[in-house]
């Protein structure tokens, strides 16, 4: 890190919205990490922060057990922005009132009552996003109040001797009007950071940072054929040399023909991959198992079996990489914080210890775009990087209900007609995520002159920025017309096609 602070670190409370924080804070280019809300003092000074957000929760300030951090927080100097929770923490922490106001969700009109370097040149009047329970009735004594709406009479105070603002509303989402430039007068008026966190900048850190950490020895890279690991292992390649041997296990539920492409594509980046087929082991275990997590379990753990077979026949091996991005390490962490846990993150924990190897992450800080931007910079084709992402458990997370060879031949082959009729439209680059579902149902049908009592394959399209909150795709329907043509024709054991029309949330971008 800089030795100039030029980073913002954000406290989670366990707020829906944690993680949209952080990438506004990087659309604005700088640099910015998620720590626990307990976080010490020492971890934060770590990442030589230039100030502090605190996230919105779902919890009450008054609850048994609320996420509450290190007592001097708000004495180190350090400029400091609380959002929802955030606000509501600091209000109680420093002798305001909070009290319990009925849940407020949605839309609000907040006015601007006094000056704040916060609403630097915006209009008197804004459109908010307001998601909170509790409100603050009055603020600390020393501090003044700065916006109002109808409903929440303190929706913002400050005190700006102590560099010290709240917000009772959440500028990190779209439907808050202005939440950009809020959030660009805290880092630049008030923090007074530099926008000047790049990409070519991170990865000349990042290859250093490799080469310091790997000095000797071979480096094993966990390879799936995604995006992210595929880079992880480019930028290896970059900064290590020959040093980096990547591994493809195949579980037997990638896409059709996709490890072979794998294997070709890195070839051609004169990478050698050394290609491990584990089909059979994989459906074997799966035989009977319905739960969702019970089956990410298997297929990690299984992963980590195959793996560490092939792994100790590299000579020299010291290191383990593996393609992590920040939303996982967020949501895994979160099983020992406030945050829900949503599902089992497939990357995140087990092989290290199991393997006697030191873990390299080096993507680790980056969300999904900022990964795709890092490998357009290392050479990787622009087709590869634009390729919609694909689940580590592969099309297990894709068959509700027990796994079979059978049902993953079925999807393997409608999967293929989605995708080729979604690029013939030419709407492949304006969906974020495209996939079928095999649903565990049956339909009656009929082809010909007979009776067919056969599958029901679901087809899911999402638009999203960051993957954390998604919009279903209005897929036109000649689109879905062709599509449920061409699997009804050419996939014997599938006579119904759906189409999934629930955002995210309430509903997860996968279906398990």
């Amino acid at each position: 890190m800089s030795k100039t602070p030029n980073s913002i670190v954000i406290l989670d409370f366990g707020g829906q919205y944690t993680q949209l924080i952080a990438r506004r804070i990087r659309e604005a280019r700088v640099f910015s990490v998620v720590l626990p809300p307990d976080a010490s003092a020492e971890e934060i000074r770590k990442w030589n922060p230039a100030g502090i957000i605190l996230s919105g929760g779902p919890q009450s300030v008054y609850e048994e057990g609320a996420p509450r951090p290190i007592p001097q927080l708000l004495e180190q100097g350090l400029p400091t922005l609380g959002l929802c929770y955030g606000m509501q923490w600091i209000a109680h922490a420093l002798g305001g009132e909070v009290i319990p106001q009925g849940r407020e969700y949605g839309r609000a009109v907040v006015r601007i009552v006094s000056d704040s370097p916060l609403f630097s040149g915006l209009e008197e009047r804004q459109t908010v996003w307001m998601n909170h329970g509790d409100s603050v009735g009055k603020p600390p004594a020393g501090f003044r109040v700065i916006g109002q709406s109808d409903s929440s009479p303190v929706a913002a105070f400050e005190n700006r001797e102590r560099g010290i603002y709240a917000l009772q509303f959440h500028p990190e989402v779209r439907h808050t009007e202005h939440g950009a430039a809020i959030l660009e007068n805290f880092l630049f008026h008030v923090c007074q950071v530099k926008p000047d966190w790049t990409m070519a900048s991170f990865r000349e850190e990042k290859v250093a940072q490799i080469r310091r950490q790997a000095p000797a020895g071979a480096v094993v890279c966990a390879l799936s054929g995604g995006v992210d690991s595929s880079v992880t292992a480019v930028l290896l390649r970059e900064a290590l040399g020959e040093r980096v041997h990547p591994i493809l296990v195949d579980h037997g539920l990638m896409r059709a023909q996709e490890s072979q492409n794998v294997v070709e594509a890195f070839r051609h980046l004169g990478i050698a991959v050394h290609r491990v087929d584990a089909s059979d082991l994989f459906l074997s275990r799966l035989s009977g198992v319905v739960d969702p997590e019970e089956k990410r379990r298997i297929i990690g753990r299984s992963f980590i079996e195959v793996f560490e077979r092939e792994a100790k026949s590299i000579p020299g091996a010291k290191y383990l990489a593996q393609g992590t991005l920040y939303p996982d390490v967020i949501e895994s962490v979160s099983i020992k914080g406030p945050s829900a846990v949503i599902k089992t993150h497939h990357n995140v924990g087990g092989l290290p210890e199991k393997l006697g190897l030191e873990l390299i992450e080096p993507v680790r800080e980056l969300f999904k775009d900022e990964v795709r931007q890092l490998g357009a910079d290392l050479g990787l084709p622009a087709d590869f990087l634009r390729r919609h992402p694909f689940p580590g458990p592969g099309l297990a997370v894709r068959i509700p209900g027990e796994v079979t060879g059978e049902k993953v031949a079925l999807l393997q082959k409608a999967d293929v007609i989605v995708l080729d009729e979604i690029r013939a439209a030419g709407l492949y680059d304006a969906i974020s995520q495209a996939f079928a579902v095999l649903l565990p149902v049956r339909s009656v049908g009929v082809m010909g002159d007979a009776r067919t009592h056969e599958y029901v394959l679901a087809v899911r399209a999402v638009q999203t920025t960051d993957f954390m909150t998604a919009d279903w795709f209005r897929m036109p329907h000649e689109v879905l017309d062709a599509i449920a043509a061409r699997v009804t024709r050419e996939v014997r054991g599938i006579n119904r096609v759906v189409y999934d029309v629930t955002s995210k949330p309430p509903a997860t971008i996968e279906w398990e």
